[in-house]
């Protein structure tokens, strides 16, 4: 699309494909310099770029729970809210992954998700009292707890996705 802006004529979709390229070269490590210097800009305006885009700052922020009867809802929440890692599956997801695996195919996967966890400096857990300590103990480190029963949950819980939302905002 072609703007008028006084004597000059501006291609907003060149502006946009620049725009991207220098978010995925941030996006991949370089530095402010190195993408300024790419396309012949200065530092600051890389900076001034990533302000205006900018949602949050701070730690990265995770969310795992089951069983939930609404892990569509609950898993867009987290992507609109800008949540980094989100693992939400209902009882039946749950069953299908254990099943899905081998003994050793399982507890490799189960330690890279909580290694994967602990590098989060929050995490949520929806789930039941016994499952919040347990996924509290495991991580070693305070997590936001979404308690929806307790133990042993054996049907998918409703979780309030509005609830949700409100504790990943103040989270961000």
């Amino acid at each position: 699309m072609l703007l008028r802006i006084g004597a000059k004529v501006i291609n907003l979709y060149k502006i946009h494909q620049i725009l991207d390229n220098i978010m995925l070269m941030r996006s991949r490590g370089y530095s402010q310099l190195e993408t300024s210097e790419s396309f012949g800009l200065d530092r600051t305006v890389i900076s001034k770029l990533e302000t205006l885009g900018e949602i949050r700052r701070g730690g990265k922020v995770a969310i795992i729970g089951f069983p939930i009867k609404n892990c569509e809802e609950i898993d867009a929440v987290a992507r609109q809210t800008g949540i980094d890692y989100c693992l939400v599956l209902s009882e039946q997801g749950r069953q299908d992954f254990i099943k899905q695996r081998s003994g050793l195919e399982l507890f490799n996967d189960f330690v890279r998700i909580l290694s994967q966890l602990r590098t989060y400096e929050t995490v949520i857990v929806i789930g039941s009292d016994k499952r919040v300590a347990l996924f509290g103990a495991l991580l070693d480190k305070e997590i936001v707890a979404i308690k929806i029963g307790e133990s042993p949950l054996v049907a998918d819980e409703y979780v309030d996705p509005a609830k949700v939302r409100t504790i990943m905002e103040q989270l961000l």
